[in-house]
């Protein structure tokens, strides 16, 4: 088949667009400036002109807390941008985020498809108003909601954590958020995947299992064997403009629905990918 990609120079989107490669498919790739997502006429004229037979939506404007300064901005980004790729004739698979929900400190369960988003940041609004666009251009699109990305060519909390445990003797880390931590490695063959079988509806994709942002980063130093102290604090101890979701874990209910492995897995083949034997 041939995939558009769109995003294709972000953390997912690029290898999205290898891992369709490397599944045999002809891939467009594309990203600003070559295309804006904002422009509904070049859009569709970009899409009719390369005639794929599915595009999967990495593009987004994901920095929260600028979110939270452009909203206007980022609702144009992140919600109009995909409905102007929706509205193509094409099947599209769209990524979208636990930040629809609402992430109470309360909630102990993870979320599902059928759970009713509420959001509470700027963030969180623009991707559900893109989740919205997505589902009203027509009903052979799939939104796929997932969590606390990391992976090669992208700044990700991971790496982060690498280059800190590297340079100092102690880091502190927050204990008291609660989510799916999610490897593009396992995420970008499950959405190529979507795209070839032709999903629809809304998807949960994300890391099995669940854990802090703390036991994330001890993860990630014990696996690159760094003499780095992780201090647990809480979130109110972490000064930012914009509230992070307490409890954002993600599951699926669906029998079609897409299971990825462990994070444990993820983190383990993402070291391993940016540090090398």
């Amino acid at each position: 088949m041939h995939l558009l990609v769109t995003g294709a120079r972000g953390m997912l989107g690029h290898r999205v667009a290898a891992v369709a490669h490397q599944r045999g498919h002809a891939v467009t790739a594309t990203d600003l400036p070559e295309l804006d997502l904002l422009d509904a006429g070049a859009v569709r004229e970009f899409v009719e002109s390369k005639a794929p037979d599915a595009i999967v939506n990495c593009a987004a404007y994901t920095n929260v807390d600028a979110c939270e300064d452009h909203e206007e901005l980022a609702t144009r980004v992140n919600g109009d941008a995909a409905g102007n790729v929706a509205r193509c004739g094409v099947p599209v698979v769209h990524v979208s985020t636990d930040y629809v929900f609402p992430g109470d400190e309360a909630r102990r369960t993870p979320y599902v498809e059928s759970d009713e988003p509420a959001p509470k940041t700027a963030y969180g609004r623009s991707k559900l108003a893109g989740e919205i666009a997505v589902r009203e251009a027509g009903d052979d699109h799939a939104i796929v909601r997932t969590a606390w990305l990391f992976g090669e060519g992208g700044k990700n909390f991971v790496d982060t954590m690498l280059a800190l445990g590297a340079d100092r003797d102690e880091v502190s880390v927050v204990f008291d958020q609660i989510g799916s931590p999610t490897w593009t490695g396992h995420l970008a063959p499950a959405l190529v995947e979507l795209a070839e079988r032709g999903g629809s509806g809304v998807f949960h994709g994300a890391g099995g299992g669940a854990c802090s942002w703390f036991e994330l980063a001890i993860e990630a130093m014990r696996l690159r064997d760094l003499d780095c102290r992780v201090v647990a604090i809480t979130a109110d101890e972490f000064p930012s403009n914009t509230p992070r979701p307490a409890f954002s874990v993600l599951a699926t209910e669906r029998e079609d629905g897409i299971h990825l492995p462990d994070w444990h897995e993820g983190v383990e083949a993402h070291v391993k990918e940016v540090v090398p034997a």
